[in-house]
């Protein structure tokens, strides 16, 4: 049997998201595309396991007229990063987050790097008679710190793992998650913390000049106005060493680009046009992460 490209793996996976998750559009990202896709119905707990990486997955008026908008998407994120956007609103949740998604609007979520969530399907109706839900309340990041939040978390990781669970059971459940994440939802700012702000700045950052020499930590401190300590602690509460992310970032489009090299392009060349001045270190640090040399890279992708 032939193997999958990369474009029908994209394709497969988007239906089946489509099929299981209501209607979405989506777009590869720079770098290899990376879809998975698990669903569980515990009775009343309908929800997705969704492992990914290097793609846009969006809802926009289109997909929205075409399929039902009375739950909420509840996400609960396991590994990884997701940035999610919705009502103007963007933040970056991280392992042990939950947000909440309104099925009923425009929404983006962006894996850049490989990210495993569960998005469980939360009925609008069900929030509303505890919660006077608004836009205020959606594309919050509840921190993996607080307490409900952990809570949530092992209650709908025992609930799915427990197959006994009655239909009544199931549903109270789903109630007991919404009695917990009540409190948080209406202690929160509504809008995002200055840190949060100032994570995204510096990521953008490092985005747009990903090919220039001068794209280091000292630099990114001071564009930013901050620290080198305070931009280490940053990434460091995410779960990121800030000089691995900026190498891996590299390393992603350095793999783009070798998709797509002639067999006579120089390996170096590819590994300086992305800031890699030594090939010795390009060609270790692309093993490191992909498991292989760059040259095989580029034949295993003919």
């Amino acid at each position: 049997m032939a193997q999958m490209t990369g474009n029908e793996q994209f394709q497969r996976w988007l239906a089946q998201v489509n099929q299981e998750c209501g209607s979405f559009a989506a777009r590869p990202l720079e770098g290899e595309f990376f879809g998975h896709l698990e669903t569980g119905y515990t009775r009343a707990l309908k929800l997705s396991t969704v492992t990914s990486a290097n793609v846009n997955l969006y809802r926009t008026k289109n997909e929205i007229k075409n399929h039902s908008d009375s739950w909420f998407y509840t996400v609960f994120q396991l590994e990884g990063l997701a940035t999610i956007e919705q009502n103007n609103r963007q933040t970056v949740i991280q392992p042990g987050d939950i947000t909440l998604v309104d099925a009923s609007r425009p929404c983006s979520l962006v894996w850049q790097q490989p990210s495993r969530q569960i998005s469980l399907l939360l009925p609008r109706s069900l929030l509303e008679q505890q919660l006077r839900v608004g836009e205020a309340h959606c594309v919050q990041r509840l921190s993996k710190n607080l307490p409900m939040v952990q809570m949530s978390h092992r209650l709908l990781q025992e609930s799915m793992s427990n197959h006994e669970l009655s239909g009544s059971e199931s549903e109270a459940a789903l109630e007991a998650i919404v009695c917990l994440l009540r409190p948080v939802l209406q202690q929160q700012d509504v809008q995002p913390s200055r840190r949060d702000r100032q994570f995204e700045k510096v990521i953008q950052l490092i985005e747009s000049h990903l090919q220039s020499e001068m794209l280091r930590p000292e630099w990114l401190a001071n564009e930013t106005g901050m620290s080198v300590r305070s931009l280490y602690r940053m990434f460091a509460d995410k779960g990121l060493v800030v000089a691995q992310y900026i190498k891996n970032r590299r390393l992603d489009l350095c793999a783009r680009e070798l998709r797509s090299a002639a067999d006579d392009e120089k390996l170096a060349g590819i590994g300086f046009s992305w800031g890699f001045t030594d090939h010795s270190h390009f060609s270790t640090a692309f093993r490191q992460r992909f498991g292989i040399s760059p040259g095989e890279y580029r034949k295993r992708h003919r």
